[in-house]
Formats: C-alpha cells, structure tokens, sequence
C-alpha cells in the first residue's frame, strides 16, 4: 500500500521537473533549459526553433546541427520541427557526481550563414539514490567508565543524491544508553554521534546491539540502516588526549604520492598497555580512504593518492587515537588542496568553413571554437593567437568562445591551403599552451587571365608548302585551376576588316598549334601578321591577345631572266666589235634576273660555248663580255657564243643566252644583222610565215607607240637644257624596272635592258659604241638629206669613246640616252 503511495508521488515529481523548462536569451545569446534526470530517451525538452525565433524548417534549410562541449552528445535535434529531445537517459549522478547545479553544455551551429548558440541545460536530481552505510556492522568498544555525555562519531551514511534528495537525517533505535547527535562537517555529509546518557555496566550487559537508519528528504524518502556492536571494555581511567582538536594543512594538488600532509600526536597519562597509543583513520568517506593514510605509531598523515583541485578542494579527515586498554579519542584533519596550473586550455572545434573562396571578404568567419581551462582560479586570462603570420585573426565572441576571421585577402595562386595553428596559453605560473590545426583549403575562382609565354610571335615557313602544313605553335598559361584554367585559342580579325588572313592560317583551339592552309609564294607574299586570342573557360570568361608574324622563307624556285641579249626565237642579236680592238675590249654585258632573293638571286655568268674559246671572257659577277686578247685577220668574222647563267640556290637553276658577235673593219659598214646561212637553205613554212608577218606588224606599232612617248618625253627635257644639240641616234626607253642590275666598276653597264650594237666608220682608236634597245635606228637627217653617219666629231663633248681609255665613256653615253 505504502508502495503504491509512493510510486504515484514519484511520477508526479518526475512530470512537474519534466515540465519545468524555461529559456533565457541575454546578451551572451545562451539558451537554458531544465530537465529531470532519468528522462527516457526520445523525451520532449523545448522547441528551438521557437525559442530562437526561427521558422518551422529553417534549422534544416540551414544545416543546424549539435555540438557537445565534452566528448558526448547527450541530447539530439529534430532539425525539421525544432524539437529538442533526450538522446540516452540522464543520470545526474554520473554526469556530475555530487556537484550541484549540474548543467550540460553544448552549441547550435547554424551553417548558412554561420551561426552559433550556446545552450545550457540543468539536470535536476529525483530521489534516485537511497542512503548507504559503508560498514555494515561497526564495532564499537566503550569502557565501563566513560563519563556520562561521552561522544562516539559514528560512520556517515552516503547518498549520491544532491539537495533535500540528499541525507537529511539519522534515527537510532530506542534504548537506555544512547541517543543520537546529529552533527555536520563544513565538507561533506552530516554524520551521528552516539551520546551516553546511562553509565555502562560490563557485569550487567557487555554488548549493547543498537541500529541506526539514515533518511533522505525525497519524497517518499529513502533509508538505509546499519547495525552498531558496542562492546563494553574494563576500566580504563584515561582516555587519550590530541594534542589539538583540529589540525589543518595546505597541500599542492601535484604533490607526489608519499609526501607528508600533517602530524598528529596524542597523548595518555595511563601506564602500561593503556598508554601505547596507535593511531587510524576512523569512520571517512571512501574518498577519504583513497588519498591518505595514517601511520599508527607516529601519527603522519601521508598522501596515498592523487589530489585533483578540479575535483575536490579540501578533505576532512577523522583520526582516531588508541591506548593499550582500548581507549580511544577523535581529531580532525582538515586538507586544503591548493589549486596549481597543471591544466592546459582545451580547445574544442565547433565548425570550419573549407573550402573557403579566395575572393572572401574581410572578416569572413573561418572557424568556431570554445577554448576552457579547468585551473580556475590560477591559470589566469587565456589568451589566444596565430602562431604564425598568416592572412587570419582570432576574435573573441563571449565568454570562452572564439571565432577565426580573415584579416587579409586571399589568392589561391600565391597559397592554396593554410594549416592555422592555434595556440591557446594561459597565464602561469608556469605558461601552459595547446596548439590545435586548423586546415583551411582556398577554393580557386577565375582571376586570372592567359598569358603568352613571349610577347610576340614569329614563325617562319617556306614557300611551295604543302597545303595544312604546322608551321608552329603559341601558349599561354592560366594560373588558376580546373575549368578557370583551360584556355582556348582563335584567330582574331584584323581591324581593317580584311578577312584574308583566314585563308593562309588556321589554329587549333585546343593547344594552339597553326597550320598553313594554302601553298605560299615568296614572290607575292614575303610575311604578315595576325592576333591571336587566348580565352579561359571560367563562368566569366577572361583573355589576352599576341601578335603573330609570319615570314616567307624563299626558295630557289625561279631560274634566272634574260634581259639582253633579246632570246625571243627569231633573228639572234648580233654585237658588232671592230677588228683593231684590243685586249680588254667591252664587248657588251649580259643582264639577267632572278625573281627569288638572297643567295637564291646571286647570279654568276660563265661561257659555256663558243666558236673560239680563246677570244672571249665572261665577267663571273656582272656579265661582261670582254677579248682576251686582240683580234687577228684570222679569226672568223662571226664568233657564236653561248652565256650560261646560274644563281646560287640549292639546287642551282640555270638559263643560256646566244648571241652573235661580228668582228668588222668599221662602224661604217652596215653589219646590222647577220643572217646564218644554213637557216636560207630551209624551207619556210607557209603558217609560220604568216605568224611571223602578224608578229612583226604587231611588235612595229608597240614600238611605234614607245617610240612617239619617248620622243615627248625627250623634248621635254631638252627644254631645260641651254643649248644641247642632239646629232645622235635616238632610242626609246624600254618598259622595265629600273636598276634590276647595278654596274660593277669601270666599264659596266649601268642600265638593265637589252641592246644591239651599233658602229660607226673611222678609225679603230676613235670609233665608239652604245647598246640600242629593242627599236631600230632612226637616223636625223641633215640639211642636205643625207644620213651622217657618227664618228668622233658629231658626238658631244666629252662623249669620245677611246677605247684606249677604257670604257668610262661608254658609260657616261648609256647614262646620258637612258
């Protein structure tokens, strides 16, 4: 029935703790809440969301999770609704012994955006624990002769419960010799004495058998009981006597197991065994028991165990001292425990943002984190900081929590991840520090633009390529990572709009390789250039350009030109050289060209045939054909020769020209053509004979055209010339660029087109020549009608063509008429 009572009552108590719950929300943005201990797992505590003035869902929406200040997690959260619920049954006593409030600590962390909450959460105890005698049977042993009023401390009843939960109260059974005192100790839990009321008599009862019971104040309460032996000794006159009736010591937290604590003397002025003494610890709590001991002939109280501060600060210890005749007396030993810095500062992570965006503004929260030292009241301020230079700083929020913000910018390219080291140190004596890595990896963001490895470009590649032919590359580089550092390449249009570009050149967008897309031609085009553009592959986009040039390399593709002689398939040219000519004598000059460049256009000219081998020279680099040696009456009249032209590509290309040369007396005589007699003897075709009619008609009226601008040309420029009369033969200036071939020394010529030779009677010293291009003579005719013919008198002066002089004067004539 009392059973029954009582279970009815104990429900009641455990659902009004349930329901007592309240929040508090100051500046510090600490949430508290109060459960009973006990709770079943799954049991309601509070709503967080409400309480932290959230939406249903949001928690989720932004990853809200819990962290535990210790290494358990005790409540779990029901990020949907809010709810918040008893992860694993509560037992207050394990949690937190006999300390009182009992408060669990633990963090809301918000993620997105980061966001922290503390919570406390206070465990009520429930009459949970009964009280509990450690001895069962205590034995006690009292002379006959105690006075009446003596006192027997007696063993204290433990009960791990807290407050009126806790031990309340002593009750002894009725008898005729004791009562109970109840007494209690500035540390620890009450305990009974027995007090004598009635004298003891051995004779008449020897062993007195009392029992005693410790009550709680739950409700119902809760007992325990033990049963008291007392044992009643012969007379024994004097009772031992402490020297002092409290003994107190001081003792550092980390002194070594063994070190002496106090010395406790008592004394008896019996004789005999009733005056050795011996000394034990009485009736103490086991904690008691675990740290010290007493040494029963000296009285040292010696430390057996570890002291924490942390977790008991002063000990109260009962000594108990023993005569011979079973006598005995009680002190005290109260033990301070003095706090020393042997805790470092723990540092608990809460969150960490990685990876962190390089383009993070100032003061972005990197990391939360709680920072605790357990020596409270000697380690000091805790102080926090980097132990390196590093672009982050540690802020304090409240109380012991710290965030770590950035203090710099960022770039991924210079670092691409920290290890922050924390280094949290308390204040000593002596300094303890902890040291807790942060890694914190920089996401990478598109920064940076492709570079050129050069600032310009030039390739080469050589004419009469194969079409598609890769003629080189370019590269540019991205500093940044993944997509952000792809880089693509393309051809850029000119600014002049001029798309021609796209048709020689075409890239690879991928690796930037260029290749030629048609065959090129040094002799149209010798080099141009274009832009190339380099573009990443980042959300926004970022590029960079460089010139590219492409030069022509030449090559040897042309074989060289005949300008003079003529080599048109009809009559060959002939060049008139006059008999009395000496060694050395300027016959004429070969002038050819080379459409190619450089060493390919070097042109060397060399005699490859000739009726008399002996007679004629060819100038290797300019053409000139000069005698060897002077002309006999033996030597033919016409001297046939053949000029082979070569340039100095690889390989060489070469080309032959054929002329004539008549060795006449005199100028006079009209040697103008010579005409092969075996070519009379053919037979003319009737179709090449007209061709050739139709081919000259057309060549006359050219000529005529040529003629008539020259002969405008020419009297514009006698107009500016004081009294110049012209008494020579006159030739049209040919239709060819000018200085194709430069004269080379004395007695070159100084112009590039082709000529025939003209003479004139006289003698051999006087008579002079000049070369006629390509039109027939047209001699002035004087005021008689006749034709003068030339010799030195009508030239002008300073024209006289000496060849004893050399052939300066010859080339002063072909500057003079060209």
């Amino acid at each position: 029935m009392g059973a029954a009572r009582r279970k009815p009552l104990q429900n009641r108590q455990v659902g009004s703790l349930f329901l007592l719950w309240c929040v508090s929300v100051g500046g510090a943005a600490t949430i508290r809440y109060s459960v009973a201990e006990e709770m079943e797992s799954g049991s309601f505590v509070a709503n967080v969301a409400k309480d932290l003035g959230l939406e249903v869902g949001k928690l989720a929406e932004r990853g809200a999770r819990l962290v535990a200040e210790g290494n358990r997690l005790h409540f779990r959260l029901h990020r949907k609704t809010g709810d918040l619920f008893v992860k694993e049954k509560l037992d207050r006593e394990a949690l937190c012994g006999k300390s009182d409030p009992c408060v669990l600590h633990f963090e809301i962390i918000l993620a997105e955006p980061l966001q922290s909450f503390r919570v406390e959460v206070r465990v009520f105890d429930i009459n949970d624990n009964a009280p509990v005698f450690l001895n069962k049977e205590p034995l006690l042993k009292i002379p006959e002769s105690t006075p009446l009023g003596s006192r027997f401390p007696l063993q204290s009843a433990q009960d791990l419960d807290v407050g009126l939960n806790g031990l309340q109260n002593y009750t002894l059974t009725a008898n005729t010799y004791f009562h109970l005192h109840t007494r209690f100790r500035s540390h620890g839990p009450k305990y009974a004495e027995l007090v004598l009321d009635n004298p003891l008599d051995r004779e008449a009862q020897p062993e007195v058998n009392l029992t005693i019971t410790a009550v709680d104040g739950g409700s119902p309460p809760k007992s325990g009981t033990a049963n008291i032996r007392v044992v009643v000794l012969d007379v024994n006159d004097h009772v031992p006597q402490f020297s002092r009736l409290v003994y107190r010591a001081q003792v550092p937290e980390n002194s070594d197991n063994g070190s002496l604590v106090v010395v406790v003397t008592a004394t008896d002025l019996d004789e005999g065994t009733n005056k050795q003494i011996t000394y034990s610890l009485a009736e103490n709590p086991e904690a008691v028991l675990r740290t010290f001991l007493v040494d029963p002939q000296t009285g040292e109280v010696r430390l057996r165990g570890p002291l924490d501060f942390e977790m008991i600060e002063t000990y109260d210890i009962d000594i108990q001292a023993t005569d011979g005749g079973g006598l005995s007396a009680h002190s005290k030993v109260l033990v301070e425990v003095v706090d020393v810095n042997d805790n470092p500062p723990e540092v608990t992570i809460s969150s960490v943002s990685s990876p962190l965006p390089e383009d993070s503004p100032l003061q972005t929260v990197v990391a939360l984190f709680t920072i605790r030292d357990r020596d409270v009241r000697v380690g000091g301020k805790i102080t926090c900081f980097l132990k390196e230079d590093l672009p982050f700083v540690v802020k304090h929020t409240f109380r012991n929590s710290y965030s770590l913000v950035t203090d710099r910018s960022l770039d991924r390219e210079d670092v691409s991840s920290y290890n922050i080291t924390l280094v949290a140190m308390d204040t000593g004596p002596p300094n303890l520090s902890t040291e807790t890595v942060i890694e914190v990896v920089i996401a990478d963001i598109n920064d940076n633009s492709p570079v050129f490895q050069e600032d310009s470009y030039v390739l080469t590649v050589r004419e009469n390529n194969s079409p598609a032919v890769f003629i080189g590359k370019v590269h540019a580089e991205d500093l940044d990572l993944g997509e952000n550092a792809q880089v693509t390449y393309s051809l850029l249009p000119p600014k002049s709009g001029d798309l021609s570009v796209f048709a020689y050149i075409s890239i690879n967008s991928d690796n930037g390789k260029l290749y030629a897309l048609r065959t090129m031609d040094y002799e149209a085009i010798q080099d141009f250039q274009f832009v190339v553009k380099a573009t990443d592959g980042g959300f926004l986009s970022l590029s960079s350009e460089v010139t590219v040039r492409v030069v022509v390399l030449d090559d040897n593709d042309n074989r060289p030109m005949i300008l003079y002689p003529l080599q048109n398939g009809t009559l060959p040219c002939n060049d008139l050289v006059p008999r009395s000519a000496e060694a050395g004598y300027l016959v004429t000059k070969v002038v050819a060209v080379d459409g190619d460049s450089g060493q390919n256009s070097w042109l060397s000219y060399h005699l490859l045939k000739a009726t008399d081998l002996g007679l004629f020279s060819v100038q290797r680099q300019n053409g000139e054909i000069r005698t060897l040696r002077q002309i006999s009456e033996r030597d033919p009249m016409m001297q046939k020769l053949v000029i082979l032209v070569q340039d100095h590509g690889q390989p060489a290309l070469s080309t032959t020209a054929s002329l004539n040369i008549l060795l006449v007396d005199g100028f006079s005589e009209p040697y103008l053509q010579f005409q092969d007699p075996s070519k009379h003897s053919r037979k003319v075709n009737p179709t090449t004979k007209y061709l050739v009619i139709s081919l000259a008609v057309l060549s006359f009226l050219f000529l005529l055209s040529v003629t008539v601008i020259f002969i405008i040309h020419l009297y514009q420029k006698i107009k500016h010339r004081d009294k110049f009369t012209i008494q020579e033969h006159f030739y049209d200036d040919c239709n060819f660029p000018n200085n194709l071939v430069q004269g080379r020394g004395n007695g070159s010529l100084s112009q590039p087109c082709p000529y025939d030779m003209c003479s004139a009677t006289g003698t051999g010293n006087s008579e002079f020549r000049f070369l006629k291009r390509f039109m027939p003579n047209f001699p002035f005719p004087h005021a008689t009608g006749e034709v003068k013919t030339e010799d030195d008198s009508s030239l002008p002066p300073g024209s006289n063509r000496n060849r004893s002089r050399g052939s300066a004067g010859h080339d002063r004539i072909g500057d003079e008429y060209m």
